[in-house]
C-alpha cells in the first residue's frame, strides 16, 4: 500500500479517477464471452441428451437379456441343505461323537465275530486277532504262479 494520499473523486459517468490507472471500454468484448457461454450451455445440454439416450438403451438391453439367478435363500420349502449333510450342522439331529462311538463299537464287534460264511465249503469268519496268530504261526498259503506268456 502506498502512503501517499490518493485522489478521491469521480470523473465523467461515475468512473474513478486515478493517475496510474487507465480504463479502456474496448478492452473486454462481452460478445465473445456470451457466445462462449451459449456454446457451453448447448454442449452441456446435448451431452446430457446423448448420455440419457445411451443410459436408456443400455437399460432396455439389460432388461431384455438379463435372467436373474435363482434365489439362494428365502425359499421356505428348501430350508435344509441337500443330502449328504455334514454332522453337527443344522438339520443333522444326531451327535457326531455318539455316531463315532457307535461306529467304532460296530467295527470291533464285526472284527471279533465267529461265524460260518459257507458251512458246506468250510469257510468261516474268525476274530482278527485269531487270524493274525494263525498267519504268524503257519504263514500265508502259497499261491500258484501264473504261467508266463510267450512272446512271439
Amino acid at each position: 500500500m502506498s502512503t501517499e494520499p490518493q485522489k478521491k473523486g469521480h470523473g465523467q459517468e461515475g468512473r474513478p479517477v486515478h493517475d496510474d490507472v487507465a480504463f479502456e471500454p474496448r478492452d473486454v468484448r462481452t460478445s465473445a464471452i456470451l457466445k462462449f457461454l451459449i456454446y457451453l450451455g448447448v454442449t452441456i445440454i446435448l451431452s446430457y441428451g446423448l448420455t440419457l439416450l445411451v443410459y436408456r438403451g443400455l437399460t432396455r438391453y439389460w432388461r431384455d437379456t438379463y435372467t436373474a439367478p435363482p434365489p439362494s435363500r428365502g425359499n421356505a420349502a428348501a430350508t435344509m441343505p441337500p443330502e449328504p449333510r455334514l454332522q453337527g450342522m443344522p438339520g443333522h439331529l444326531s451327535d457326531p461323537q455318539k455316531d463315532w462311538r457307535d461306529k467304532v463299537k460296530a467295527d470291533n464287534e464285526a472284527n471279533n465275530q465267529l461265524l460260518w460264511i459257507d458251512k458246506n465249503s468250510g469257510i468261516a469268519q474268525i476274530p482278527v486277532s485269531e487270524a493274525m496268530k494263525l498267519i504268524s504261526e503257519k504263514g500265508l498259503p502259497a499261491v500258484p504262479v501264473a504261467p508266463a506268456e510267450k512272446k512271439k
